[in-house]
């Protein structure tokens, strides 16, 4: 075996926290499928209400991973880069979505956009626009719990990375902008690919600022998740089924996007 595929050993006591660990991740999963009724689970998780949801979760998850992408990127060179003073106060408030309950977030978002936040007013009275409990709405809030995942994934890499590269081309004469496109860019795009795959996860698991944020309004802003709420309340089977069916998309996601850059292998 080469030196370049030789992989060192495991301590076999790691193995028992490891264990655990995963006991903790694929358990709840187990149970899950224990109480679902196989059976019925074609026509559960195709009725309209279900293919409705799901349609919706995945559109506003792609949308709201192509916002975090297009403010996402920006930002994680920004925060890297820069050497402002206060970066690290920044950094902190980027990265509050991390911590903060879903909920909070919600209420925040609300209070922003909402009629009696001071720019959902100016959107209401200048534009006649109302953001809450709309579809936008619902990217808005993925947008809002999912951008730190991706900008974490890239400030990481771009700091691993240094900037020797950058300094380099400046000195040959390049401008900034043609510094980033074709230096930065290209050294975001493997950590970029784990980065966008975590964020569409993220958003498309969304509950909590959603259901604050955007309501559950069949067909408008109830997405696969407030589906699986909704149901539990009143079905159980088809509340387990739905989310059966929330875990295998979620599952084939990160599986088929970009594995290689999950687990820290190059392209």
């Amino acid at each position: 075996m080469s030196r370049r595929n030789a992989k060192a050993a495991v301590p076999w006591v790691l193995w028992i926290p490891a264990t655990i660990a995963l006991a903790l991740v694929v358990l709840p999963v187990v149970g899950l499928l224990t109480r679902s009724d196989l059976t019925r689970f074609p026509s559960l998780v195709t009725s309209e209400a279900s293919l409705q949801a799901l349609r919706l979760s995945l559109l506003t998850a792609a949308m709201s991973t192509v916002i975090c992408v297009l403010l996402g990127v920006p930002l994680a060179v920004v925060l890297a880069r820069s050497r402002l003073r206060g970066i690290r106060v920044l950094r902190a408030v980027v990265l509050l979505p991390l911590v903060l309950p879903p909920v909070v977030g919600g209420l925040a978002l609300l209070y922003l956009l909402g009629r009696k936040g001071f720019l959902g007013y100016l959107l209401d009275v200048v534009a006649g626009v109302q953001v809450p409990f709309t579809t936008g709405a619902v990217v808005i809030a993925q947008t809002f719990v999912a951008m730190p995942f991706l900008v974490v994934s890239l400030e990481g890499a771009l700091r691993n990375s240094g900037d020797r590269y950058e300094q380099v081309a400046s000195t040959l004469g390049a401008r900034p902008w043609t510094v980033f496109r074709r230096v930065t860019v290209p050294l975001l795009l493997p950590a970029l690919g784990s980065g966008v795959v975590l964020s569409f996860a993220r958003a498309l698991g969304e509950f909590g600022a959603t259901i604050t944020f955007a309501g559950s309004l069949e067909g408008v802003t109830r997405t696969l998740p407030l589906e699986v709420y909704q149901q539990a309340e009143v079905d159980v089977d088809s509340a387990v089924a739905l989310a059966l069916l929330l875990i295998v998309v979620a599952v084939l996601v990160i599986a088929l996007a970009r594995p290689r850059a999950l687990e820290g292998v190059r392209s």
